[in-house]
């Protein structure tokens, strides 16, 4: 295929349409409205396909990349992240930045090496021999073990036996005899121990002789992969707007990983932007989206876009979006400088401050304004941290602090031991059928994409959420949640997972679609004064509104 067969014409007219100023920042964007149309055409494209049909049912990520020709035409290219139907190649998609799938490729031999490793190792630890010495090993072992006890018991009722008789009174040569009995007794059980060991150590070496060869094999693996992974990411031969070139291992080699991670630079948007700048398109827009099912451990929504990954795609972009104008990350800017701190309730030990969405509870990296900050400002008197718990940047709502590092210490007992009840408001995309319930999903933090979090049975900690339904319509549901638990993003992913409500939170770009905010409100605390004793009821309502 000729190079400008990948590049889509609109179907839909775009005349009047503002094309951008900038780049769309890849992790935390709102979609050009160019972008959506792309998108739009991509999907009715997928759903034609109907030889994916299971494939694309299971889900998987594509994207889009609205560009310029040199001839100043605009048009779309598109992407899928991996592979898609066994292969790298289709027609539709842009190619990947190195095919590892072509059949003669290293990646490709060498996979089948692998692989004829593997099939050896599997063989040898199905082998009856393996199994028989394993077993034999494990019996005779256990029954060693079991005539060692038996005959260390006998050893010490006969010895109690002659305790009891030289206690009794026994004459000089019935002395001699115990003795001799007592030492021939030891000599056998010594003797039955050698003899046992001997035994052992005969089905022990046969056995480690079987296990040093699947060990050799397994280191042989391991070099063999790791070779071929070293291998393959210098192929990735990755470009920015100014035309240079670094391979994946350079890219990553100051990163706190050091190493790529596998499946890096195979993502969608590294193959959108490499293929426009290997044939002179200058990318004006990008969107990835999810298409089909959502996967069990995270939380994706058919349609949806969603911002690049952090640990896979954020050091390959950091280095190909170089020559690019592109947008301001607008987590970066400090939207709330101007803003006056609403103090809702205050005395001489505690605050209650109502926190706006989009300001940080406590400073992050990019130096922003918050609400710990504020405070320390309010109050230079004040003896420890303040800040008694936190509200994600997105939240607005109400946040406890203590002016006196005694208190902060008792308010957060208080927290820990989950005396303090807190209620939330949210709308929710969709309409939820119980009025009233329960979730329990275990979270832990997704260590490839954070500050995402995700559901895990197996290694995720006990979260805990209820909810009532306060109003609906069709399309939106207004509720109140209460925490039992208080865990990273806990009300965002219990609202969102299929699992859970099913129902993001409205603008939650992370787990569900973009607004203007997030609708999210910590609407109530309930907690006994650590001074007064007095119940305090504090309450600050959202506004929000979906009639």
């Amino acid at each position: 295929m000729l190079y400008t067969d990948y590049i889509h014409r609109f179907s839909h007219k775009i005349t009047g349409i503002p094309l951008p100023v900038a780049f769309t920042f890849p992790f935390h964007y709102t979609p050009h409205k160019l972008t959506i149309l792309a998108a739009d055409e991509v999907q009715a494209y997928l759903r034609s396909r109907t030889d994916w049909e299971e494939e694309l049912h299971a889900g998987k990520m594509f994207g889009v990349l609205v560009v310029r020709t040199s001839n100043g035409q605009i048009g779309y290219l598109a992407a899928f992240s991996g592979n898609l139907a066994g292969s790298n190649l289709h027609d539709f998609f842009v190619p990947p930045i190195y095919d590892l799938l072509q059949p003669d490729g290293f990646f490709r031999i060498e996979e089948a090496n692998i692989s004829a490793i593997n099939m050896q190792i599997k063989k040898m630890e199905e082998s009856m021999e393996y199994q028989s010495a394993r077993t034999t090993l494990a019996e005779t072992t256990s029954m060693a073990e079991q005539q060692l006890s038996k005959a260390k018991h006998a050893l010490k009722e006969a010895k109690a036996e002659r305790e009891k008789k030289r206690v009794q009174g026994v004459d000089e040569t019935e002395l001699k005899r115990m003795e001799r009995e007592s030492q021939f007794q030891k000599a056998e059980y010594k003797r039955m121990e050698r003899r046992m060991k001997d035994e052992i150590n005969v089905y022990t070496e046969k056995l480690q002789t079987i296990e040093k060869t699947i060990d050799q094999l397994k280191q042989e693996r391991r070099k063999r992969s790791a070779r071929l992974q070293q291998q393959l990411f210098e192929q990735f031969h990755i470009l920015n707007a100014k035309g240079e070139i670094k391979d994946l291992c350079e890219i990553f080699k100051d990163t706190p990983q050091k190493t790529p991670p596998a499946g890096a630079g195979e993502c969608a948007l590294p193959k959108l932007l490499q293929f426009a700048y290997l044939h002179r398109l200058e990318p004006l827009a990008m969107g990835e989206f999810w298409w089909g099912m959502s996967p069990k451990d995270e939380i994706r929504h058919e349609g949806h876009f969603y911002p690049s990954c952090k640990s896979k795609c954020e050091p390959i972009l950091k280095h190909m979006l170089i020559g690019l104008k592109v947008e301001k990350n607008p987590l970066a800017e400090n939207i709330h400088k101007d803003t006056p701190l609403e103090i809702i309730y205050e005395d001489e030990w505690i605050v209650v401050i109502n926190k706006p969405a989009g300001m940080l509870s406590v400073p992050g990296k990019d130096n922003l304004d918050s609400v710990s900050q504020r405070l320390h400002r309010l109050y230079p008197h004040a003896t420890g941290p303040l800040i008694v718990h936190r509200l994600d940047m997105a939240t607005s709502g109400l946040m406890l602090a203590a002016k006196d590092k005694n208190i902060h210490q008792q308010l957060q007992a208080l927290f820990e031991t989950r005396k303090i009840k807190k209620r939330y408001t949210a709308i929710l995309e969709g309409n939820v059928p119980d009025n009233e319930g329960k979730i329990t999903l275990p979270l832990c933090p997704d260590i490839n994409d954070r500050p995402r979090q995700r559901v895990d049975y197996e290694y995720g900690k006990p979260a805990v959420t209820l909810y009532k339904v306060l109003e609906k319509t069709p399309d939106e549901t207004l509720v109140s949640f209460y925490p039992q638990t208080g865990r990273t993003h806990q009300l965002r992913v219990h609202a969102a997972h299929n699992q859970g409500l099913n129902c993001p939170i409205k603008g939650d770009e992370l787990y569900g679609k973009k607004s203007d905010r997030l609708y999210l409100h910590a609407t109530e605390l309930s907690f006994i004064h650590p001074v007064t004793g007095k119940k305090m009821h504090i309450i600050k309502e959202s506004g929000f509104s979906i009639t």
